[in-house]
C-alpha cells in the first residue's frame, strides 16, 4: 500500500549531473534510494547477484577479489546486447525489491520526500507508475560526453555507445514532471536550485 509519503523519480543521461542532484536533494532531508549504489553492493564481493551472474556468464566475469569484474562485464555488454539483457534480468528486479525495501523503510520512518534515483527510469517503463513525479537532469549531449570523458578516462566512442543505448534526451524531457537543466552551472548555482526544488517537496 502506498503511503503519502512524496516519491520523486530522478533520473538523466550519464553526465547530465543527477547523482549530484540526488546528494543534493539528501543533503535537504529527503530519503535517496540510489539504485546505482544497490546495484554495485548486489555485484559486490558476496553480492546477492554475483553467484547468479557467474552461472550465466562464467567465472571470467568475476574478478579475483569475488566480485563483477565490471570492466569485462562492460565490454561484453557493448559487444553483445542480448548479454546485457541477460545480465540486467539478474540485477534489476533485484535491485528494484532492494529499493522497494529502503523505500519503505523510509515510509515507516516517517521521511517526507523519497527520491528514487533510477538511471534507466524513461527506459524501464515501470518505474513511472511507482512515483509521484520525474525529476529530470538535462544537459547538452555535448556537455555529457565531455564530463564522462573527464570524470571516467572514457574514450569519445564508448560514452557515446552508453548514450545510444539510453533514453533520448527528448524521451527523458517528455517523461519529465520536473527539470533541471545542469548547463553552465556552478555546484553552488546547482545546489541554490535544487534547494528551490527541496522546498517544493515539502523539505
Amino acid at each position: 500500500m502506498r503511503c503519502t509519503t512524496l516519491r520523486i523519480g530522478l533520473t538523466g543521461g550519464i553526465g547530465s549531473g543527477k547523482s549530484t542532484v540526488g546528494r543534493a536533494l539528501a543533503g535537504n532531508g529527503a530519503t535517496l534510494v540510489d539504485a546505482d549504489v544497490i546495484a554495485r553492493q548486489l555485484t559486490a564481493a558476496g553480492g546477492a547477484a554475483v553467484r547468479e551472474i557467474a552461472n550465466q556468464f562464467g567465472d571470467r566475469m568475476i574478478a579475483a577479489n569475488g566480485a563483477l569484474d565490471r570492466d569485462q562485464m562492460r565490454k561484453l555488454a557493448f559487444d553483445d546486447p542480448a548479454a546485457r539483457l541477460r545480465l540486467e534480468a539478474i540485477v534489476h528486479p533485484m535491485v528494484a525489491r532492494e529499493a522497494m525495501r529502503q523505500a519503505e523503510q523510509a515510509d515507516h520512518a516517517g521521511s517526507a520526500c523519497i527520491v528514487f534515483d533510477i538511471p534507466l527510469l524513461v527506459e524501464s517503463g515501470r518505474w513511472r507508475q511507482q512515483v509521484d513525479r520525474v525529476l529530470v537532469v538535462d544537459c547538452r549531449e555535448a556537455t555529457q560526453i565531455a564530463r564522462v570523458m573527464a570524470r571516467n578516462g572514457w574514450s569519445r566512442e564508448a560514452v557515446e555507445k552508453i548514450m545510444a543505448e539510453q533514453a533520448s534526451r527528448a524521451q527523458r524531457l517528455a517523461a519529465a514532471d520536473l527539470c533541471v537543466y545542469n548547463e553552465g552551472l556552478s555546484l553552488e548555482a546547482l545546489g541554490s536550485m535544487v534547494t528551490q526544488f527541496a522546498a517544493r517537496f515539502g523539505l
